[in-house]
């Protein structure tokens, strides 16, 4: 019997160790397979990743930039990992892991030599407007070739995850949003509405146009746009008044800017003003809400970007204090955003990720002031010297296209059908003319890339931006500090230096480990780090890799 007793009682023990294990490993694998509710990405149009800390005395203590830092996980060298550094690469970057190289996105416009025209990055012909009459909409991600995050996510729900972008800008909503995306909504300046397109649906839904019926902007025109602390506050800026700053408002570049009279007349004037982040966060909270996202059994996504700060930026300056005023203000905006997440979604439900598309350079005549060397390359004049030199050469007009992306785009046509115009002599030309220009460090053949001795980062940031029937046929290289176009005030972007490709990269919510790196990572590790968070592919053209420490 105590024989007996013992085996019974060793197989009683033996069942419920198995039964414990078969348990803890069905919630291992529960674990696993979990998904947030929601996951929100933020693109900030133009910000450097020291807006984290030049402003950071004054971002309020419950705003979004604090509590993202302290609660969240940041990635502090985040860099971007090609050029040129434009707001259409760069918002397919994040939500693709791919470069312009793979993606076909190798700027905002590019001269398309295949189709021997050029084009805007998201323009479709094949679609219309839908929401205006104006041509507005006539946009599509059909030149992206490859996916996004929303599109692995709606591949691996078999379509039961909603995908929505928004963006003032059309290809800032389009491109993060996917090919497969459920709608993607931005701003028609002539109508102050938000408008999609046909690309995606027939019709607005009807709280879309309840949405338009508000006209917010005017609403926002009516509040004028002074500084939101005392002047005096604005230590991080300039005086308030600068000669090279442009004056979008008239004559005047000096707060308070009276708003009034642009309601009902002017609803571009909404995209460099702070209030333009607003209006997009208003417009994020309506979709949330009426397409009852996170509500689903399937994770759902929204991509927002914020264009407000590209606009002032390219205006004023990253120095000025309408630029400070307006990371100030979305500071605010942020937290509630934020706020109304924790409410509506719950907090710990969502996972969240903020992130941007490029820096910005320091204005030339700013930097100037303060003995560091800058200065601007005029891209047309530039154009047009290298035609005559050419012509004068080779008897033929305008072999040069134009020059952009910091590029030189020839007429291959014209130079490979003509017996008398030597390719390697055009080249030859128009590299030693750039070379002789104070604002270029190289200049060289995209074609001999493998075989020019240049710095290894720089190289490969070239390459990565190289899609040969979207490129042009020179790579320009500036000097540091030297900028194209902006030839009387304001600046731009574009570059590898780091003021235009570290960006802010900061984790938060679902399965997020509060901390930081400060190793080096890149934007095209957030679309894989996404995919691994939610177990799914990563998006056919990624590149990067999981940035483990993320995540739990």
């Amino acid at each position: 019997m105590r024989k007996l007793f013992c085996i019974v009682f060793f197989i009683i023990c033996c069942s419920a160790v198995h039964a414990q294990n078969t348990e803890t490993s069905n919630n291992a694998d529960n674990a696993e397979l979990s998904r947030p509710k929601l996951v929100v990405g933020i693109v900030i149009d133009q910000m450097r990743w020291d807006y984290l800390y030049r402003y950071y005395n004054l971002y309020q203590p419950n705003g979004g930039f604090k509590r993202l830092l302290s609660q969240g996980f940041s990635c502090n060298n985040t860099m971007i990992p090609y050029i040129p550094t434009f707001t259409a690469c760069g918002h397919s970057g994040i939500y693709t892991g791919s470069v312009p190289a793979i993606s076909g996105i190798t700027g905002n416009d590019w001269w398309d030599y295949d189709l021997s025209k050029y084009m805007y990055c998201s323009e479709d012909d094949s679609v219309k407007t839908i929401g205006s009459n104006t041509v507005e909409g006539k946009m599509s991600p059909r030149n992206m070739l490859v996916t996004t995050i929303g599109d692995q996510l709606r591949l691996a729900t078999n379509f039961q995850s909603k995908v929505i972008g928004i963006a003032l800008k059309d290809r800032s909503a389009i491109f993060p949003a996917g090919h497969s995306a459920n709608a993607a909504y931005w701003y028609d300046d002539s109508t102050g509405n938000w408008i999609s397109s046909s690309y995606y649906m027939n019709e607005l839904p009807a709280w879309v146009k309840d949405f338009n019926a508000l006209k917010l902007v005017d609403k926002y025109y009516e509040q004028n746009w002074n500084t939101l602390y005392p002047l005096d506050k604005y230590v991080q800026s300039t005086p308030d008044q600068e000669p090279y700053e442009y004056r979008p408002f008239g004559g005047k570049n000096r707060f308070p800017y009276d708003l009034k009279p642009y309601i009902g007349k002017n609803y571009g004037m909404i995209h460099v003003i702070p209030y333009g982040n607003s209006f997009t966060f208003d417009m994020a909270r309506a979709v949330i809400t009426r397409e009852e996202l996170g509500k689903g059994r399937a994770t759902d996504l929204l991509t927002i970007s914020l264009s407000t700060p590209d606009y002032i930026g390219h205006t004023f300056g990253p120095n000025s204090v309408e630029a400070e005023d307006d990371f100030l203000r979305l500071d605010k905006d942020l937290g509630a955003f934020l706020d109304y997440l924790d409410t509506h979604i719950g907090k710990g439900q969502y996972l969240f990720f903020l992130s941007a598309d490029h820096g910005v350079n320091e204005v030339p005549a700013f930097l100037k002031e303060h003995k560091i060397p800058s200065g601007s390359f005029d891209n047309q004049k530039a154009t047009d010297q290298l035609n005559v030199l050419l012509k004068d050469k080779f008897k033929t007009d305008n072999l040069v296209l134009g020059i952009l992306n910091n590029q030189v785009f020839l007429d291959r046509n014209t130079i490979a059908s003509s017996s008398r115009i030597d390719k390697a002599k055009v080249y030859e030309m128009i590299i030693n003319f750039l070379l002789q220009q104070p604002s270029i460090y190289r200049a060289f053949a995209l074609d001999g890339l493998e075989n020019t001795i240049l710095n290894k980062t720089i190289k490969e940031r070239v390459a990565n931006g190289y899609y040969p029937s979207r490129c042009g046929d020179i790579q320009i290289l500036f000097k540091p500090q030297w900028i194209p176009g902006f030839t009387i005030g304001g600046t731009t972007h574009g570059d590898w230096n780091p003021y235009d490709s570290h960006i802010p990269l900061i984790w938060y919510g679902w399965n997020v480990l509060p901390g930081k790196t400060n190793r080096e990572v890149y934007m095209t590790d957030i679309a894989p780090t996404l995919a691994a968070m939610l177990h799914i592919q990563m998006p056919s053209g990624s590149v990067g890799k999981v940035i483990e420490e993320v995540s739990k």
